[in-house]
């Protein structure tokens, strides 16, 4: 039996008395004791760089533990003979079945030769989870394995994971809630809202109702942090999202690895400080890839970079590449440098020094690879390198690539590319400093733009916007404009813009943050006025009708100043929009006339004619100015086949005119424009819209009599509203349900939905709308009286 034997027999006997693992001191005194018993605490102190002191205090507990496992006194000199005694004494199928049923214990799936010294570190995670914990911190430097760790333990317990992804700088962190409407789309087949706080609580109830084991994994948490710990000030919604995920009763797990640790007061952390890999780890790591070292230089190596796993796995692809796998060489040649640097981003900078000797092309791609975000698309493909080597043949760009690949520089699986979070560091700081931080994003921009030919899904979206974030570092201000701005194919219209598009995915978080920073930047007054336009939707959505309106006025100013009709009349009947949740009555009439008369002077725009002749049908019919009514009704109708009309602006006209109908109680008609309606709503994914078609729905089977189906289409429509935060559109649908409660005589229910619209009207504000809901309860308290 040899000392690895021994070491691996005795881990298991004590995994199986005592529910631990050797650590890493034990295990380096009970490899000296078995190799050579005469060896004495100093002279194990002096090759390992522990104190004497420390070493006799471990291995005096170290001996009762063994005592206790085997059997009999064990001393570090009665050491070896203890444990060969123990083996012949016990019959060897015996020691076969502790052994199995340890691994068994560690539930290992396929072996992986790469991921070695950790067993240790997964048995107390998985005590940490066992007793309850929901958010552990895995803490430690750069490449000590955090990550590796983290998904190993999540892969082997069967968890379906979770993944967030760090920027390494803090102006690229992703807003929080674009994360949550991600998960909740991507992993739950769940259609997000508008409003953060509705998302986390959908989030929490998943996560609580969850009938599979969820791991999640937020990496690379410092970017996130401040000096004392917390979560920057920009970033503070993080902090809610791990309040969700340290709630004791979700059925997750979360592991954040981090290279500083959290002080969140609000957040209960378990904090897990990970340590480099000890000798034993090196010694197997490099005798599975066939790498001949003796114990000195192992030793050595190991302690100058802290057994930092990534440094292990770099310094191993070097020496089969360029040592002919003799290790002891290699270390001659580098251990006085590699010696004073003893941290990971060190190493990391001698690796981008001996590439750039040995391999200027490889060199320049490893840098200019830094430009890449890996964060909401967290990979690239091989395209997304060959665009970055402009200089290089094409028949050498594969060999380039190579080159990287075998210095373990850029990560990659099945075709897909990312840089390990600590070489990007690098990569960054060195490609700013060679002259080429503006083409080298310009060069990815312009692979974005061409990669992505049609937006269809949040994916898509995302591609497209990469293009944005290179232009934005650059400075490029209305470059990145063009980004939103520009056409996209799609299954639904011809071509629209970006940002349209983002509206349209329900991605509206992200829209507001991208344009936000973007409009203070601009010169370009055409591009102020579009995305003035674009953002102000995007608020109107969300239920932020102030933020709206103020963006549209302003978006209208500039294109009258600029002469720009296209924007001019487009913001204008957006403002008449909001008008209209408000319930300003007079303002909208009087706006969707003025776009009336000026989209007739352009017969480019005569979709706008029809829309505004939806508008204003409705607004007269409602009040009971039915005076042309009848006549602007049946333009609107021939207006819907002309082919200028969007498929957002057919949806919103043909619920207007189902209005319309309704209001001059032509109820089968309305009935037959409200069904249009809800069809060509869904297949266009137009879930907000459908959703208040189906509340129109209600109302008519309320003026047909028919009032169990009315509610449970009210109820339905609530619902829908409910989902994608659609708080305007709610409070009018819980007015419409209580309009139908009246009706059946439901006088308690009728009160309490009618309170529902206020309280959301009041906090919109939108003191038109509560008083129309007033007037609706004093008439239903006359009614009980």
């Amino acid at each position: 039996m040899g000392a690895e034997e021994a070491l691996e027999l005795l881990d298991s006997l004590v995994w199986s008395k005592t529910g631990k693992h050797l650590d890493t001191v034990q295990r380096i005194i009970l490899r000296h004791a078995w190799e050579d018993k005469k060896h004495t605490y100093q002279e194990m102190a002096d090759i390992c760089g522990y104190t004497e002191a420390h070493l006799k205090a471990v291995g005096a507990e170290l001996w009762q533990i063994l005592s206790d496992v085997l059997g009999e006194k064990v001393s570090k000199s009665t050491c070896r003979t203890a444990i060969q005694r123990f083996c012949f004494s016990q019959a060897s199928p015996r020691t076969n079945n502790i052994l199995n049923a340890a691994s068994e214990h560690d539930n290992p799936q396929v072996p992986d030769y790469s991921f070695v010294g950790r067993d240790r570190e997964l048995a107390e995670l998985n005590q940490l989870v066992q007793r309850g914990d929901k958010i552990i911190l895995i803490q430690g430097k750069g490449g000590v394995g955090k990550t590796t760790l983290a998904r190993k333990y999540l892969k082997i317990q069967g968890f379906y994971p979770l993944e967030l992804w760090m920027p390494k700088e803090s102006q690229n962190i992703v807003n929080v809630e674009s994360v949550v409407e991600e998960w909740l789309r991507g992993h739950f087949n769940e259609e997000p809202g508008k409003e953060f706080g509705i998302n986390l609580d959908r989030l929490r109830r998943k996560l609580r109702d969850a009938t599979r084991k969820i791991g999640v994994l937020i990496d690379n948490l410092e970017p996130a942090l401040d000096q004392n710990g917390c979560i920057v000030p920009d970033h503070r919604p993080y902090v809610e999202l791990l309040r969700v995920l340290g709630d004791p009763t979700v059925k997750s797990i979360t592991l954040i690895t981090s290279r500083e640790r959290l002080y969140e007061s609000g957040v209960n952390v378990n904090l897990y400080a990970l340590k480099g890999l000890d000798e034993s780890a090196w010694q197997q790591f490099f005798t599975n890839c066939q790498i001949n070292i003796d114990a000195m230089a192992l030793s050595q190596m190991c302690r100058a970079f802290g057994g930092n796993a990534k440094a292990m796995e770099i310094i191993s692809a070097d020496i089969i590449t360029d040592f002919e796998k003799n290790a002891d060489i290699y270390w001659q040649e580098n251990r006085d440098s590699l010696l004073i640097a003893r941290q990971l981003e060190n190493l990391v900078s001698s690796q981008f020094q001996r590439l750039e000797q040995m391999d200027q092309e490889a060199y320049k791609l490893l840098c200019r690879l830094g430009c890449y975000r890996y964060q909401d698309i967290t990979h690239v493909e091989f395209p997304g390198l060959q665009c970055l080597l402009w200089d290089v043949p094409e028949h050498q760009h594969k060999r380039v690539v190579k080159s990287l690949c075998d210095r373990s520089l850029v990560e990659y699986r099945k075709g897909k590319y990312w840089l390990h979070p600590v070489i990007e560091t690098e990569a960054i700081a060195r490609l700013r400093q060679s002259g080429e931080w503006e083409i080298t994003n310009r060069k990815a921009a312009e692979f974005w733009h061409n990669s992505v030919t049609k937006v269809e899904n949040p994916q898509d979206a995302f591609m497209a916007l990469e293009a944005y974030h290179h232009y934005m570092e650059i400075g490029d201000f209305e470059a990145a404009a063009n980004v939103i701005i520009g056409g996209r194919k799609n299954k639904w219209d011809h071509s629209l813009s970006l940002g349209v598009l983002f509206n349209r995915l329900g991605l509206l978080e992200t829209l507001i943050s991208v344009i936000t920073p973007l409009i203070h930047n601009l010169n370009s007054e055409c591009h102020l006025s579009i995305l003035h336009n674009i953002l102000g939707r995007a608020y109107h959505q969300v239920g932020n009708i102030q933020g709206a309106i103020d963006c549209h006025q302003q978006a209208n100013k500039i294109a009258a100043k600029c002469n720009f009709f296209q924007e001019r009349v487009s913001s204008i009947f957006n403002l008449g929009l909001c008008y209209i949740d408000l319930w300003e009555v007079e303002k909208a009439n009087n706006i969707f006339h003025c776009v009336k008369n000026l989209a007739a002077t352009n017969e480019n725009f005569y979709q706008y004619v029809v829309y505004s002749l939806c508008c204003l049908t409705y607004l007269n019919s409602y009040v009971g100015q039915n005076n042309h009514v009848i006549t602007m009704l049946e333009e609107a109708n021939r207006g819907l086949s002309n082919d200028r009309l969007t498929s957002w602006g057919r949806g919103v006209s043909l619920l207007y005119i189902s209005l319309t109908y309704k209001n001059l109680g032509r109820i089968e008609t309305a009935f037959e424009t409200c069904h249009q309606a809800i069809t060509h709503c869904h297949h266009n994914q137009f879930s907000f819209l459908e959703a208040r078609a189906i509340s129109c729905l209600a109302s008519l089977y309320r003026e047909q009599g028919d009032l169990i189906t009315a509610v449970e289409k009210h109820q339905e429509a609530i619902n829908s509203m409910i989902t994608v935060s659609d708080k305007c559109n709610l409070a009018k649908a819980y007015y419409q349900l209580g309009l139908t409660y009246q009706r059946m005589g439901e006088i308690n229910q009728s009160r309490e939905t009618f309170e529902e619209a206020i309280a959301i009207f009041y906090h919109m504000p939108a003191p038109k709308q509560v008083v129309k809901v007033q007037a609706a309860m004093a008439h239903l308290e006359s009614q009980s009286a």
